[in-house]
């Protein structure tokens, strides 16, 4: 994908997830993008650990997504936890 995918399927995924994380509310695009391309990254990275397989990022398809929104799901909840321990 190009940069220009990347922002979209990272904007897509990062709302995604913080829809079904409850954080809507407290963060814009941009934070949704950054969340998503990172939790892309994240959910990758998971995903090889536990299968052995890695997930191509290459073309925009519903794993490739799904991967991405549970990276940014675990994304989110370290970034909760560490802000409640503050």
């Amino acid at each position: 994908m190009g940069p220009i995918a990347w922002v979209v399927f990272g904007g897509l995924a990062g709302w995604v997830a913080s829809l079904i994380a409850g954080t809507s509310h407290r963060q814009g695009c941009l934070l949704n993008v950054v969340i998503g391309i990172v939790g892309a990254i994240i959910g990758g990275a998971v995903m090889q650990f536990f299968t052995g397989e890695s997930i191509s990022f290459q073309l925009f398809s519903l794993n490739s997504f799904v991967v991405a929104v549970i990276g940014a799901l675990i994304l989110l909840a370290l970034v909760n936890a560490a802000q409640r321990r503050r």
